[in-house]
């Protein structure tokens, strides 16, 4: 008995010691502020540290234009927070904006087109094929130019891909209420991972531009969008039903005669076409 208290006592004086300790630690970082925050390096700024994650994108970029580049934010969006910083001389936060600190307004460094951190895009096709969400030109508003021998289509990438959307997402731009103007509309700082333009289905001797209005055929034709999925399941293939219709157009509702699937339309009979060793049935 003796024993057990005698470990239960020297139990509760470490708690007690550990509590003072860091009620002490509290007290001293609020007398003496800078001495604690120096160790933090204010050469760099990084969206992803959990006070400046906790703001709203508009806290920092406002829009004034619908310019592609995104500004620099005023010296107001840092002051709520980082007063001593901008009061204290030989601090390296002036740098991330600006090319030098000589004068009253130094010149301001150029946005730029890479960052360090990853900003995921966030986009849903199914919500933009329809109603005043869809652009006047369809899906050739985005994906106009032809890769991979025209199998493929081009992705809008980079800051310049602003310019399509800001096409309706204008300044201060909402519907039913909400916001359609910020970055946080289309961007979160998740790892983005690019929809791919050499999927197996581009290894096919198809042309996208063969396959036009002028065949009075559109996208949607031959792919549905299909809201939540992600990014690279958005759009559907009709690669696995080529062969079958059902529901779109596929391969088949066009290249029907002889010189595509034979003129029985006897597609059961798949050795027609695949002759290869490498073709297996089941």
């Amino acid at each position: 008995m003796a024993v057990a208290r005698n470990k239960r006592g020297e139990l509760l004086e470490r708690i007690v010691f550990l509590f003072s300790f860091l009620l002490f630690t509290f007290y001293l970082a609020s007398l003496f502020p800078f001495a604690f925050a120096s160790a933090q390096d204010y050469s760099k700024f990084l969206h992803t540290s959990s006070k400046h994650s906790s703001l709203g994108c508009n806290d920092c970029h406002r829009r004034s234009d619908n310019s592609a580049r995104p500004n620099f934010p005023g010296h107001k969006a840092c002051t709520g927070c980082h007063l001593t910083q901008f009061t204290t001389p030989n601090i390296p936060m002036c740098s991330i904006c600006h090319e030098n600190v000589n004068g009253n307004d130094p010149p301001r460094k150029a946005f730029p087109d890479r960052f360090k951190e990853s900003f995921n895009m966030k986009f849903d096709h199914a919500q933009h094929l329809t109603g005043a969400a869809r652009p006047k030109s369809g899906c050739v508003s985005c994906h106009s130019g032809n890769l991979r021998r025209g199998a493929a289509l081009s992705i809008p990438v980079g800051i310049s891909a602003h310019n399509g959307c800001y096409t309706c997402h204008t300044p201060n731009a909402q519907a039913n209420g909400r916001d359609l103007a910020s970055c946080g509309v289309c961007h979160e700082t998740k790892s983005y991972s690019r929809t791919p333009a050499t999927s197996i289905a581009y290894n096919y001797a198809f042309r996208h531009a063969d396959h036009t209005t002028r065949q009075r055929l559109d996208c949607n034709d031959c792919h549905n969008a299909t809201r939540g999925l992600p990014q690279k399941r958005q759009v559907s293939s009709p690669r696995p039903q080529e062969h079958f219709p059902s529901g779109n157009n596929t391969c088949a509702t066009c290249h029907s005669g002889r010189r595509a699937f034979g003129g029985d339309l006897d597609f059961k009979a798949c050795r027609r076409c695949h002759t290869g060793s490498s073709f297996r049935i089941g």
